[in-house]
């Protein structure tokens, strides 16, 4: 059965500059995505869903790059904001029933540049990219819901936030 998947849009500037970064550090056999900020992994293709997300907030979030971490097997930018983690808030209250262990858990939100290497290579790239981290802003424009494909997604619908 195909599921869903929700994402938050960030701005054009910073989604080039973290496929960028994707493209040139995770390992190409599995790189079949954009750089994206996940917000539920696994959601059911209901109409309930598309409900829940057309109710959504309405005006565009600024959130932080706050941190850049070493994930173990790969290196993710991690992102602050209140106003996002009130949006996964009132989603995740809607879709309590849904949820699989994985959107269960604490929402962590990030941008995964690299994964599933060895632990040197993360290393490697984490020291890095580390020493000239500084946090800076990205801008949050809406929702994108994606249909999982075995590996690839394909694009189903953007909620806007304006």
């Amino acid at each position: 059965m195909s599921t869903f998947i929700l994402t938050a849009r960030i701005d054009e500037i910073h989604q080039s500059f973290f496929d960028d970064l994707r493209n040139m550090h995770f390992p190409k056999e599995r790189n079949f995505l954009s750089a994206h900020l996940t917000l539920f992994h696994t959601l059911p293709k209901t109409a309930e869903i598309l409900e829940a997300l057309q109710s959504v907030e309405k005006q565009p979030i600024l959130a932080t790059v706050s941190s850049l971490k070493n994930i173990g097997h790969g290196v993710a930018y991690f992102i602050s904001s209140e106003q996002l983690e009130n949006v996964h808030r009132k989603l995740k209250k809607n879709f309590e029933r849904y949820l699989s262990l994985q959107d269960q858990q604490k929402f962590k939100p990030h941008i995964t540049i690299q994964n599933k290497v060895r632990s040197d290579q993360a290393k490697a790239l984490f020291d890095q990219l580390n020493p000239s981290f500084e946090p800076f802003e990205i801008t949050i424009s809406g929702l994108d819901l994606w249909l999982y494909l075995n590996g690839p997604w394909e694009h189903t619908k953007y909620f806007p936030f304006s």
